[in-house]
């Protein structure tokens, strides 16, 4: 008995190991599948919950024949058992494994736009929603990509905006410093950002909450900027934030 029993948790624990690797490359939730598709990113099987007739999953489920998808239609108990979030909406999507960009990447597409170079660079921003956020402002903003040493998301927002991964923000931001960047951070002591001039090749650095921008990240900026409150409130959320700071670079680009 006792053996038998051995057994099955031996097999049980090869499932979950499967099921976990599986999870690495998965997107659920019927907007972040469906947003997978119409951005191209390649989609290799797509699980829906058999039986569902909802009109937002028969969108989706047309789209996966339009990109011939392998489609697997399945039980609620297997989609609960793939979900790592335990929102799956009756679809979920297997997809390669998403490709950090290069930081030259994003300065080869600002080039090909004809435009300066705008980054965010993110210091410390650990939470998935606010990185989330932050990646859909830079896209509707036209930063031309973020950099981060942290990049846990939804891949949903990853689809539409380079992303690149580094290890060392200082020596990133010194490296295009070379490149003719210059780079404001926000921070509570720093100038009312009207007063910042942030046109030109500019990257734009955003701490987290807690701690805002790092010592060294802040002291290898050119500016700072403050973003002006009349509340109480000693800090903005980092996303907010940032869309704040991004869109002020945006009127000064259109002026």
């Amino acid at each position: 008995m006792s053996h038998d029993k051995n057994v099955h948790d031996k097999k049980m624990h090869d499932k979950k190991s499967y099921d976990k690797k599986e999870n690495e490359n998965i997107i659920e939730g019927r907007n972040a599948v469906m947003e997978a598709f119409r951005s191209g990113k390649p989609v290799d099987k797509l699980y829906v919950l058999d039986g569902c007739q909802d009109g937002a999953v028969r969108s989706i489920i047309r789209e996966a024949r339009k990109h011939d998808t392998i489609l697997n239609f399945v039980e609620k108990d297997r989609l609960n058992q793939l979900s790592e979030t335990g929102k799956h909406q009756g679809v979920i999507a297997s997809v390669a494994a998403y490709e950090y960009a290069e930081v030259e990447d994003m300065l080869k597409l600002a080039e090909e736009k004809g435009e300066d170079p705008f980054l965010i660079i993110l210091d410390n921003i650990e939470d998935p929603h606010n990185l989330g956020a932050i990646i859909r402002t830079a896209n509707q903003a036209g930063a031309h990509g973020l950099t981060a040493t942290v990049a846990r998301t939804s891949a949903g927002a990853l689809n539409y905006t380079p992303v690149a991964k580094v290890t060392n923000l200082v020596k990133t931001m010194e490296d295009l410093k070379k490149k003719g960047l210059w780079f404001v951070c926000a921070d509570m002591d720093g100038d009312v950002m009207y007063d910042v001039n942030m046109k030109g090749p500019i990257g734009l650095v955003i701490g987290n909450e807690g701690e805002g921008v790092g010592r060294l990240v802040k002291d290898t900026c050119d500016f700072t900027a403050r973003i002006p409150m009349k509340g109480d409130i000693d800090s903005l959320n980092a996303s907010v934030a940032a869309g704040v700071l991004a869109y002020e670079i945006v009127r000064q680009r259109m002026q």
